[in-house]
């Protein structure tokens, strides 16, 4: 599913970075994490099984809003009313077409302006 992700992200033309430790799950998450934060990439998408442990150890890093989605319509919530800019994937649960429709929907979608003030607080 993580490799069907790559693609789909480079066949609509975006540059991937491939950020691995194998079994080494909150490694991947602090990196791609400390990547965002710093402005070296707009936004990350972070697997592991269940997808909460990558999560969890990307919001450890500062300026970060992993969400951990699990359909389209989670991913484009999580960006509209949270900013979220890092996306959380399950390699457990999510099949390769529901992956592509997910960070589709991660990517197309914009922060609701009038939820600017609640998103600050996130920040």
């Amino acid at each position: 599913m993580a490799e069907s992700v790559v693609g789909y992200l480079e066949k609509v033309g975006h540059q991937v970075e491939i950020v691995a430790w194998p079994g080494w799950w909150p490694d991947v998450g602090r990196t791609v994490g400390e990547a965002v934060a710093a402005g070296r990439a707009d936004r990350g998408v972070v697997c592991c099984w269940t997808g909460t442990g990558v999560s969890i150890a990307a919001n450890k890093v500062h300026g970060v809003r992993a969400a951990l989605c699990v359909d389209a319509e989670t991913a484009r919530g999580a960006r509209k009313w949270n900013d979220a800019n890092v996306l959380a994937l399950s390699l457990r649960l999510t099949s390769e077409q529901v992956a592509s429709e997910i960070v589709e929907a991660f990517l197309s979608t914009d922060p609701d302006p009038g939820e600017a003030d609640a998103i600050a607080l996130l920040r």
